[in-house]
């Protein structure tokens, strides 16, 4: 069982229940094994901890969009200021309620 704190600075319990096996090389280990020594943890914590952070960033990059402020003022323009549907628009609006009567 491992403890993690929660968004609200609480403590919360979280049980291990999952595996993760991984070869690496003697080098990487001696790395690894370093770097968790700084910080005062076990290789496990550390790789775990190390490896959770890394996919949050990851999974962060591609689910949100970061927009300049120029990128920002032109996508809140283009909403706000609505363009008349082009004919092509249109005729695919019309073929979508011919096919399913919506």
């Amino acid at each position: 069982m491992t403890v993690t704190e929660k968004s609200d600075g609480k403590a919360a319990k979280t049980a291990r229940s999952a595996r993760l096996d991984a070869r690496i090389t003697q080098e990487q280990k001696e790395r690894l094994t370093r770097a968790a020594e700084l910080e005062g943890r076990n290789l496990t914590d550390f790789v775990v901890a190390s490896a959770d952070a890394r996919a949050r960033e990851v999974i962060r990059e591609h689910e949100v969009m970061a927009l300049s402020a120029a990128d920002r003022r032109a996508f809140v323009q283009a909403l706000l200021n609505d363009a008349e549907p082009s004919d092509r628009l249109k005729a695919a609006a019309a073929r979508h309620r011919d096919r399913t009567g919506r």
